[in-house]
């Protein structure tokens, strides 16, 4: 069996099937953007372990399904518990593995992982239901009925956390689940699959196939045995993956990329659209809700800028296991390559960097890692690459704007739909902004407010569908409405009552 060892944790690099570790001839090199160092041979999946994960997960799916809802739910909170005892580990191994803070997976991430088993474990035992109604007489009774075997792609930036997005519901849901987590964060996946068997997940309902997206991803999502695909990631991926789920009409949800507008008007308390507005440099801009766009009235523009550099300028880059670091490394090095790319095609097109504009030497020559400063941007075009495509990397653009329409035409100017911010001092302006915005989710005055009952998701190019709350149920179950007439019924004396 397969080990690496971080920070005296245990993390095994085999894949988690059928309730036992399974290895693969080739493995990949997982990597550490913190330093460079490999810190991990991962078993390299491919077609022959897509299929054996699909296999197991579909021989577990009768015996799951017919768990009791009582019993399910609390499977999920002893899941929760032990992430709850794991909470240090797991947080040293993602941040180890994909290079996001220790002091967010220790406070916030990790113990969301824990709530996210809670909430669907408590939702279908106390929220998941449809009140009954009458049609002529007869009664409707709705129901959620598990689907069956669920692949859940999860991404890089958040792993755990958004895995567990996905993995939480359809298990509440009684349905079993083959997990494929980012080849460039694989090391919580499988921390998962030890605390679930730990917790008493029977063998076979929740399988971890580590691999490449073209080898074992493209597999699993082609496998005619599967009934739901999750995805969060890229759109082109999205795409490949819409194309082979068709030809089994496999329903899908993707939770995709973003061009989040971040719009500031001119009464807006200044200081807290600033505040908020730095905070979008969060995980070194490796967020797909993040307001790239900030669309500032004029009036205001320079003081903005001015509290925006000033702020920014005082974040500290280092590395993320450092309490103390604000921002931490790009996911790998080819992917800084192309933030770069973004940056230096921007300032040939004429483009203002007013902050940032370049990769952080001194950190990366330091602590041997991809490192990109924060980086803004003034005087682009609205319609070049810079100001629409998603750049994944701390990089934003501001443009300025005079009135609400148009701040409304330029934030739904994107092929984009995920979320969008709004600050302004008048209520009633963000009551009318917010209704005409092409967006999963808008903020008013705030940023990363997130409940689980909430529908989350995205428009346009930015997703299909919607997670949380009954969302979630409704994705992963074939809801069943049974159709009861009053008639008909054998009394109990014998006789029959034919109305």
């Amino acid at each position: 069996m397969n080990v690496t060892h971080i920070a005296g944790i245990d993390v095994r690099t085999d894949h988690w099937i059928g309730g036992q570790r399974v290895s693969s001839p080739g493995t990949f090199e997982d990597v550490s953007p913190i330093d460079g160092t490999v810190i991990a041979q991962i078993a390299r999946g491919g077609a022959d372990e897509a299929a054996q994960a699909v296999r197991a997960a579909q021989e577990a799916f009768p015996g799951w399904s017919a768990t009791s809802k009582a019993e399910r739910a609390r499977v999920l909170h002893a899941i929760a518990d032990g992430v709850e005892r794991r909470i240090e580990d797991l947080a040293i191994v993602e941040t180890t593995d994909n290079g996001a803070l220790i002091r967010s997976h220790r406070r916030g991430v990790m113990p969301r992982v824990a709530h996210n088993f809670r909430f669907f474990a408590d939702y279908l035992t106390e929220s998941l239901v449809h009140e009954d109604f009458e049609t002529r007489g007869h009664r409707n009774h709705v129901t959620w009925d598990p689907a069956g075997v669920c692949v859940l792609i999860s991404p890089w930036n958040a792993p755990l956390m958004l895995a567990t997005w996905k993995v939480a519901p359809a298990l509440a849901a009684g349905n079993t689940v083959v997990l494929k987590p980012s080849e460039f964060s694989p090391l919580t996946a499988s921390l998962l699959a030890d605390i679930a068997a730990e917790a008493g997940l029977p063998d076979g309902v929740l399988n971890v196939v580590q691999g490449l997206g073209p080898e074992v991803g493209a597999a699993l999502v082609a496998d005619p045995g599967v009934a739901r695909i999750s995805f969060t990631g890229s759109v082109p991926t999205a795409k490949s993956i819409a194309a082979a789920a068709a030809a089994n009409l496999t329903p899908v949800s993707f939770e995709l990329g973003g061009k989040s507008p971040f719009v500031v008007f001119a009464d807006a308390d200044l200081d807290l659209a600033v505040q908020n507005a730095v905070e979008q440099y969060d995980n070194a801009g490796q967020v797909c809700l993040s307001g790239t766009r900030l669309l500032v009235e004029e009036p205001i523009r320079q003081a903005f800028i001015d509290l925006f550099v000033e702020r920014a300028s005082a974040l500290r880059q280092g590395d993320p296991r450092d309490e103390t670091t604000d921002i931490g490394p790009s996911i790998h090095a080819a992917h800084l390559a192309k933030v770069d790319g973004f940056v230096q095609r921007a300032r040939d097109e004429g483009g203002t960097v007013v902050l940032g504009g370049e990769p952080n030497a001194e950190t990366s020559r330091d602590l041997g890692g991809p490192y990109y400063r924060p980086t803004l941007f003034v005087d682009t075009d609205p319609s070049s690459e810079i100001s629409t495509e998603e750049i994944f990397g701390p990089v934003l653009v501001l443009h300025t704007f005079n009135g609400e329409d148009e701040a409304v035409q330029q934030a739904n100017g994107s092929e984009f739909g995920l979320a969008a911010m709004v600050f302004t001092g008048d209520a009633d302006r963000a009551a009318r902004v917010a209704d005409q915005l092409v967006a999963g989710t808008v903020w008013v005055n705030c940023f990363f407010v997130r409940d689980l009952r909430a529908p989350f998701g995205g428009s346009r190019m930015s997703g299909i569908g919607r997670e949380g709350g009954t969302w979630s149920f409704d994705f992963f179950c074939d809801l069943k409405n049974t159709v009861t007439s009053p008639h008909g019924w054998t009394r109990t004396d014998g006789a029959e009552d034919h109305g």
